[in-house]
């Protein structure tokens, strides 16, 4: 029974000692910072990867542009569960460092070779799942009360590296041409891999992970058992439907419209960056307002359907955080 308290004690300990802040441990601002500087680098080169794309397929913009992400997409989609499960195993920090690695190892190689370029932005995708490590990150260190909040904040901080990095993209290539651009944007990425190297802490205690003799089953690896599991819920299979009807054309349009904004309405440089700064700040204008009256709303309705139970905080929000989970997975599929 002692041997069973003493157990007991030491996982409560690792638990606070990663979600103490006072202690240098892991805080959500690491994901933030995490996220916000890899999208501030992709973001200044909004502009040169417009031009580039049209200088190395000019007959088959759309197309290419289409395969490239279409490509990146699916591979994400079928690695995403597997590198889950192993970051259970052997922690999150190694693996969110591999994934802004991969993410971000095309940026130089727009100026050096852009077939390389596009080719490994296409295969980057099996290791490009940085949003997936960084929830599986921010789960570790949240309380479940706080962790919807916390995963729009990681959502606004996405939208705000949007705001201005484009317009800054396009007046430096204006000004002083795209390599300077690709060279900021490179500085800017590796600074964000030495960052989760040199600082970023591991989130996940060595008592909470999976044992490293135990096996992963084809089960966790396998991105359609997700899919599978959804079909035996009739409500989630409907919320799942909704989200995916309504997310299937905004992740086409993103990874078009702006090239479709350049090539046939003609926007200059400048305009694309304001238009993109905009969006930017729409989005997180609603990602403050759809937190808030998600929320309010959820509690609402259980508190009427169940009157008479006190149930705690963290009970009432753990089936809105699934829902928030599978809202934003699906909105960052068109990155």
């Amino acid at each position: 029974m002692n041997r069973e308290k003493t157990t007991a004690t030491e996982e409560a300990n690792d638990i606070m000692l990663v979600r103490s802040p006072h202690r240098g441990r892991a805080t959500v601002t690491h994901a933030v910072v995490v996220i916000f500087l890899e999208f501030f680098a992709w973001g200044l080169l909004t502009t040169p990867m417009l031009t580039v794309l049209h200088e190395t397929f000019p007959q088959h913009t759309f197309l290419m542009n289409g395969l490239v992400h279409g490509v990146k997409g699916f591979l994400s989609f079928l690695s995403a569960p597997l590198i889950g499960a192993l970051s259970d195993i052997w922690g999150r920090k190694s693996f969110l460092l591999m994934t802004v690695f991969f993410t971000c190892a095309p940026i130089p190689f727009m100026r050096i070779s852009p077939w390389w370029y596009f080719a490994l932005i296409s295969v980057s995708g099996i290791f490009a799942v940085t949003f997936s490590v960084i929830f599986a990150y921010v789960a570790d260190i949240t309380e479940e009360h706080e962790r919807s909040t916390a995963y729009g904040l990681v959502s606004a901080t996405f939208a705000a590296s949007l705001v201005t990095s484009p317009a800054i993209g396009a007046y430096l290539s204006a000004q002083y041409g795209d390599s300077l651009v690709v060279l900021v944007a490179t500085v800017i990425a590796v600074a964000d891999i030495a960052f989760v190297f040199f600082v970023v802490p591991e989130s996940l205690p060595d008592k909470m992970r999976t044992s490293w003799g135990f096996p992963i089953s084809w089960e966790q690896a396998d991105p359609f058992s997700s899919l599978r599991r959804v079909g035996k819920d009739t409500t989630v299979l409907l919320i799942c439907v909704t989200v995916f009807l309504s997310y299937l054309p905004e992740a086409g349009q993103y990874s078009s419209f702006f090239l479709y904004l350049k090539q046939v309405i003609e926007f200059s440089p400048a305009a694309i960056a304001a238009f993109i700064a905009m969006v930017g700040i729409l989005s997180i204008i609603a990602q403050v307002l759809k937190q808030a009256v998600s929320c309010f709303l959820f509690n609402a309705v259980l508190n009427q359907n169940q009157p008479n139970t006190h149930s705690s905080v963290s009970e009432r929000n753990a089936g809105s955080d699934e829902i928030m989970q599978l809202d934003f997975s699906w909105s960052l599929k068109g990155q």
